[in-house]
């Protein structure tokens, strides 16, 4: 089987199938921090930083709701090789519940008290100040984002993958334009610099949310059944939380370290702040290729094993595996090759140009050990339920070796920019060798499925 592992066709056909649009819909997610960072960085540096600094709420919201629509994904891949529509609506159901919840309670904290989570990210008063008025603006498109979330994740693991990316991608392409109309004042409309920014996203998150109302009325789409929005399938419910809170303490775990590692960069002044939002820009739409291989790795591999195909389902995940590699190295050589574009760009400081090099530089290392790790532990593991992993080794990489580097680098010894920064790369590089190690454990080889 090893010999032709590269010699599959129907194999990659179905990877490319579903990695095109998986990965268009990451990149029209990612266009959205870019179009803001561009838009908000000609206009005025304070603005850009305190956006990117103000979405981290939204990231955190994101992490819990991933790892919810991550739990109903896994399950769904499985059922959906399994054919098993009934368990899949029950899935559907489960998603919503959690996921209303999660998003009614972020979209309170950002209208009520928007300054004390600015407080978190920054100290600088200027940057509390236009981050607090975006999350009011921006918060009510978080009562809609769990909901259409869900209906997305349904369409990628029931073969309607494309719809799914057409969605998001034209969601995007809105959101895009009417950041240009709000934020520069076009067609009539006053200019609203950072408030702009956040009225285009909740108009985008509507007209996302009614395109899925709509697209899953047509025959052959998965839909809530809403009388039966509050029925419990108690085994299947059981399943669903052995996936689910792994996940949530994974998605915890990355989330707000990710979102600390903001924090403490950004707490380390206004110029070190901007070259980390750019950054991360470049990072999050680099990552969509590696993104959507893993999404996509995981619905095969999971339509595999839900389908009794075990040794068929280890073979992709072998496969996936060694493709990680080679869209990390490839990830590396774009990030090298884009940086002085990038730098050259963005209106910024001398000091602020110096330090986004520098990160872009880390970065492309860094690229090599985010590709490997979503695809193995996100795509593969996650596909057979082993979802315990990742929050191991986060807790252990990120939370036990990263952050406190970072922390004591940057308000200890108070170590450069850049220094601090590679601190904040750390994990991901360093848990390869612990990745590969489990892997060849195969205990991600199951089937979660069982009559229902």
């Amino acid at each position: 089987m090893k010999s032709k592992s590269w010699k599959d066709p129907i194999f990659y056909q179905k990877l490319i199938h579903l990695t095109v649009p998986i990965s268009l819909q990451s990149l029209m997610l990612a266009a959205v921090a870019a179009g803001d960072a561009i838009m908000l960085g000609r206009i005025a540096q304070d603005s850009m930083a305190a956006v990117s600094l103000a979405t981290q709420v939204q990231f955190v919201q994101n992490m819990i709701l991933m790892s919810v629509t991550s739990a109903g994904g896994i399950l769904g891949a499985q059922y959906w090789g399994k054919r098993d529509e009934a368990a899949m609506h029950d899935i559907f159901h489960m998603m919503l519940r959690l996921s209303g919840l999660v998003s009614l309670v972020f979209f309170a904290a950002c209208v009520l008290i928007p300054q004390y989570l600015m407080l978190a990210f920054t100290h600088e008063p200027a940057l509390i100040e236009i981050g607090a008025e975006y999350l009011k603006i921006a918060g009510w498109s978080y009562l809609l984002t769990g909901i259409s979330q869900c209906y997305l994740t349904m369409m990628k693991v029931s073969d309607h993958a494309a719809a799914s990316a057409w969605i998001s991608s034209g969601a995007v392409v809105i959101n895009v334009l009417l950041n240009a109309v709000f934020i520069f004042g076009l067609l009539g409309f006053p200019a609203m610099d950072a408030r702009g920014a956040a009225l285009a996203t909740l108009c985008a998150r509507f007209i996302e949310l009614a395109l899925c109302v709509i697209v899953s009325r047509k025959d052959g789409y998965l839909r809530p059944v809403w009388s039966r929005l509050l029925h419990r399938n108690r085994p299947l419910g059981r399943d669903f939380r052995k996936c689910c809170l792994p996940l949530l303490g994974g998605g915890l775990f990355w989330g707000v370290g990710f979102t600390s590692y903001t924090a403490i960069v950004g707490h380390m002044g206004g110029d070190a702040a901007a070259a980390n939002s750019v950054a991360a820009v470049v990072r999050d739409l680099i990552c969509c290729l590696c993104n959507g291989i893993g999404s996509a790795g995981g619905i095969m591999v999971g339509n595999e094993l839900g389908a009794g195909q075990l040794e068929r389902g280890k073979l992709y995940g072998q496969r996936l595996k060694n493709l990680s590699f080679v869209i990390g190295f490839f990830s590396t050589a774009v990030v090298l090759l884009v940086t002085p574009l990038v730098v050259r760009f963005m209106i910024m400081t001398d000091t602020a140009r110096s330090y986004l090099t520098g990160m872009m530089i880390i970065m492309a290392i860094y690229m090599i050990g985010r590709s490997v790790n979503t695809v193995t532990i996100n795509g593969v593991f996650g596909a057979g339920g082993d979802t315990l992993f990742d929050m191991y080794s986060l807790a252990v990489c990120m939370w036990g070796l990263a952050i406190p580097l970072a922390v004591l680098g940057a308000f200890v010894f108070h170590w450069p920019v850049l220094a601090v920064y590679a601190c904040t790369c750390l994990d991901e590089v360093g848990k390869i060798p612990w990745v590969m190690y489990h892997f060849r454990k195969y205990k991600w080889v199951k089937d979660l499925t069982h009559g229902v």
